[in-house]
């Protein structure tokens, strides 16, 4: 438990709570067109999700923060990543650290399945505390390629690749 708050493995019994968290968290915002939501369904069903964690508060479902497998290609060799999308959490208890706690707990999940490296398409004044780099990002072709797409080696004493390709799932491509 953190500062009030467990974060655990997304179960199948929280699908109605994430959806309801994200909706909520992205209406309003200059993201709003709730998309996020459609593509919280699609990436399960199409069976890319590779970490998904729910932040809980007196058993309630307060944040969720997904990870998705990316195609990445670096250097001319595959390379295991993911791409995080989205990060949500309840407007009534955003500015607690509980998205800040949900992103660092996926990346760590993420070293114990082998992913060697996470992309992200956000805000750049807030991914790179948590090691995303716009700089790094730049060295692959990506249909998200831009000032907001980072990407981290999740081992950081790793070099960083000198280029190669970045695709998230299928599904980002589907979406409206």
């Amino acid at each position: 438990m953190l500062d009030g708050f467990v974060i655990r493995a997304a179960t199948a019994a929280d699908t109605d709570a994430i959806d309801g968290v994200v909706r909520a968290a992205f209406a309003g915002t200059e993201f709003g067109h709730q998309g996020e939501a459609d593509l919280v369904r699609m990436l399960e069903a199409d069976g890319d999700m590779l970490v998904s964690l729910v932040a809980e508060i007196a058993g309630t479902v307060a944040g969720h923060v997904l990870f998705s497998r990316m195609d990445v290609e670096a250097d001319g060799a595959a390379l295991p990543a993911a791409g995080l999308a989205p990060v949500s959490v309840a407007p009534d208890r955003q500015g607690q650290g509980i998205g800040g706690a949900l992103i660092r707990a996926g990346l760590d999940a993420l070293r114990r399945q082998g992913a060697a490296m996470s992309f992200v398409l956000g805000h750049d004044a807030y991914y790179p505390r948590f090691g995303y780099s716009p700089e790094l990002a730049a060295r692959f072709a990506s249909p998200f390629a831009g000032p907001h797409l980072m990407a981290q080696m999740l081992d950081p004493e790793a070099d960083w690749p000198r280029g190669g390709r970045a695709d998230y799932a299928p599904a980002f491509g589907r979406l409206g």
